[in-house]
């Protein structure tokens, strides 16, 4: 790990998610708060948005360009919101010059899968059903981090056609922790036990974690996706599965690009402290930008 990250691990103190008596929702509260704490980049507009039931926020940069891109956050899809994300997605609306569509889909435990990608499709029917508006005009790309990058990439296949172009960071996608990449875990400030926990809270039933709608390494359909961009980081437990992801999507001929951020772990993009994440937002707002034009 880099020095600032390995910094950045230590400081850690974050609690264990599957302590007994953990309170999700207040430890939602105490990061939503926290995060909306921290310096935000101005942005020229910022409007809340109600898809269909499903709340979104939509930051519009000045002399936006032509295209959407709908933002699914992460936090194991058990936490964050488009609060926590809402730093991130002005810093993403401004690098790439064109609207980010930020969505608050609904979480476990309380709403288990498929609750979020269903919302996910409600955002989608309510966009091609506002077209004509323009603030909210395609061309579209679908982009997340985490696990919201498993709901961008399943948004995607569930909707052939719809996005012209994906864009994922650090995906979440193997619900059995089965790469060699966990090895990474402990070390680098993402046990495997909290990804364990993740799953347990996204999941209904045992036959759920083989739905190719919540583990989409297990989809028959990735050769519907359009351009695909998967970033991983090296001391990540995710990386393995992401470029797993890259490489299966590039067989079925899709143009795919994955690169792996090194020395960064788990978390790093959406944080400006973090002397990669300003590259890897400008890169994957290049990568829309040469897909969306």
């Amino acid at each position: 790990m880099y020095p600032e990250v390995r910094a950045a691990v230590a400081a850690d103190t974050s609690p264990v998610l599957s302590a007994p008596g953990f309170d999700v929702a207040a430890h939602r509260e105490q990061v939503r708060q926290a995060n909306l704490a921290l310096p935000r980049e101005d942005v020229a507009s910022v409007e809340e948005v109600d898809a269909d039931g499903v709340r979104c926020r939509l930051f519009t940069p000045a002399e936006a360009l032509p295209g959407l891109v709908v933002h699914a956050h992460g936090g194991g899809f058990v936490l964050n919101d488009i609060d926590v994300h809402d730093a991130i997605c002005r810093r993403m609306a401004n690098r790439g010059r064109r609207a980010v569509l930020s969505v608050d889909y609904r979480r476990p435990p309380e709403d288990p899968f498929p609750a979020a990608p269903d919302d996910l499709d409600t955002v989608v029917a309510w966009l091609r059903g506002n077209a004509a508006d323009a603030r909210l005009a395609g061309p579209y790309a679908a982009h997340g981090d985490s696990a919201g990058a498993n709901l961008a990439l399943v948004a995607a296949l569930r909707n052939p056609g719809f996005f012209s172009v994906v864009g994922l960071v650090y995906p979440f996608l193997d619900p059995r922790g089965s790469f060699p990449s966990y090895v990474e875990g402990a070390p680098s400030g993402f046990d495997p036990s909290e990804a364990a926990w993740y799953w347990e809270q996204y999941a209904r039933t045992e036959a759920d974690l083989d739905d190719p709608d919540l583990a989409p390494l297990r989809s028959d359909r990735l050769h519907t996706l359009p351009p695909t961009f998967v970033a991983t980081a090296e001391h990540d437990p995710l990386r393995d599965e992401g470029e797993e992801l890259a490489r299966l999507v590039a067989e079925t001929g899709v143009e795919t690009v994955g690169i792996r951020c090194l020395g960064q772990t788990h978390g790093f993009w959406r944080h400006a402290t973090f002397a990669a994440s300003e590259p890897l937002v400008r890169q994957v707002a290049g990568w829309f930008d040469q897909h969306l034009s």
